[in-house]
């Protein structure tokens, strides 16, 4: 599609290892856009590095829709970073994100669109009926749950596939890692209002799933990164100096018992709650420093990061 086209909608489509499934989610999605948005719209396949002839395929597919487009990585980087690229890339007044396993059901984009246009600034869709085995299902619902009591974002499934946003939420995203769980978390710390739409969740029909049990390791650390640069990036003394108060309350607390102790003709020779009440006040000195050193870099960067405006009337 040409550059200077409008873009009503875009659809952003990871894809690693699933030729299987391309020329089938192709021709669905194409015919519920076609009908939806004309020729409105255009689509995005970010290869992460597949193996499997997913190249040939895509190869082969450009041709036969004029609104595909096809961005192949050299290696696995991840769904962070495909996410990232489509982001980038994307023109589309409403962006679309998927998965390729035919799994989520491109018969939801008009209704998650429309609630876009309706106000909302990120839709979640939400899996209530899951096809997937008990061993991910409950991982899932137990980190969900974590998720939504610690931010207070009241969704039930963060880490669907399938997600649409206003152009403006993608653009300020920035995502790495095995961030791409915690999109809507990260949206809503910036200031997006986040809805929940329950969408089709289909069983696998081709290949198997690219997810195995260290994701869930990944995704404990990820949400301590992700607590922590949402909350405490601009104000990081508040993190470390709460841990240095306590840890050097602590010390000087147990300091001033064996102070007392010492006067009233106790030893301390064989004391080694002495040399406990030394480490904390130690630990709680560096802790209020690193606080300090992390103040004065935030402070730095306080000139660069601009309020996001929600609207302008004059």
């Amino acid at each position: 599609m040409p550059a200077d086209n409008p873009v009503k909608v875009s659809v952003i489509i990871p894809a690693f290892n699933e030729v299987e499934s391309l020329p089938e989610l192709m021709d669905r999605i194409t015919t519920v856009l076609t009908d939806y948005a004309s020729e409105n719209y255009d689509i995005w396949v970010i290869d992460d590095g597949s193996s499997d002839g997913t190249a040939g395929e895509m190869e082969r597919l450009v041709t036969q829709y004029p609104s595909l487009n096809y961005v192949r990585f050299r290696r696995n980087y991840g769904k962070a970073a495909a996410l990232m690229e489509g982001f980038r890339r994307v023109r589309g007044e409403y962006v679309i994100t998927m998965d390729a396993d035919l799994q989520d059901d491109p018969e939801e984009i008009p209704e998650l669109v429309e609630m876009l246009e309706n106000g909302t600034d990120l839709v979640s869709g939400w899996k209530k009926v899951r096809h997937d085995p008990l061993s991910k299902r409950l991982p899932s619902k137990l980190f969900n749950a974590v998720t939504r009591w610690t931010t207070g974002i009241n969704i039930h499934d963060f880490n669907c596939g399938l997600k649409a946003y206003r152009k403006n939420v993608v653009k300020d995203l920035n995502i790495h890692g095995e961030l791409h769980r915690y999109i809507p978390v990260m949206a809503h710390f910036l200031g997006y209002s986040i809805g929940e739409k329950v969408v089709q969740h289909h069983p696998r029909q081709y290949g198997k799933t690219k997810y195995g049990v260290a994701r869930f390791f990944r995704g404990f650390f990820d949400f301590i990164t992700v607590l922590f640069l949402s909350k405490y990036t601009k104000r990081p003394m508040h993190f470390f100096g709460m841990g240095g108060l306590i840890m050097t309350g602590l010390g000087l607390g147990i300091n001033l018992y064996l102070a007392i102790y010492w006067f009233m003709g106790g030893s301390l020779s064989n004391r080694p709650l002495l040399f406990l009440a030394v480490l904390l006040v130690i630990v709680g000195v560096q802790l209020f420093s690193i606080g300090l050193l992390g103040e004065m870099l935030a402070y730095q960067e306080r000139g660069r990061d601009k309020p996001q405006i929600r609207e302008i009337i004059e």
